[in-house]
């Protein structure tokens, strides 16, 4: 049985985030595109590795956060430290009807949902 986000343990997600509750990185959003510029090395936090992982092709920040089993904004934190780090690159998808629109928030917040009650 997977734990629920909501039974996670908060001294566990301040340990992953070194006790930052936000991530300097604006870069990030529920569909900005993560590619990995490198592979994990030895040492490196355990979710590092795993989203270098994870990354070696194009993921969204909302399946990453899905696949870690972890909230959107904790995954925001790690992957802004992936980033000053130089190990990953992110971007925004390119849409068929141009690059300034996005899907809604809100339709992505929900199908999220809906793959994690699977």
């Amino acid at each position: 049985m997977t734990r629920s986000v909501r039974d996670e343990d908060p001294d566990r997600l301040y340990t992953l985030t070194g006790g930052r509750s936000r991530s300097n990185a604006k870069e990030f959003d529920l569909v900005t595109l993560v590619v990995s510029e490198c592979d994990p090395v030895a040492g490196m936090q355990s979710e590092h590795a795993t989203i270098l992982r994870i990354c070696r092709s194009p993921t969204a920040v909302v399946e990453l956060a899905s696949d870690l089993n972890l909230p959107v904004s904790i995954v925001r934190i790690l992957l802004g430290d992936l980033l000053a780090a130089g190990r990953i690159t992110a971007r925004h998808p390119q849409t068929a009807t141009g690059a300034g629109s996005f899907p809604d928030p809100d339709i992505l917040k929900q199908v999220l949902v809906g793959l994690r009650n699977l």
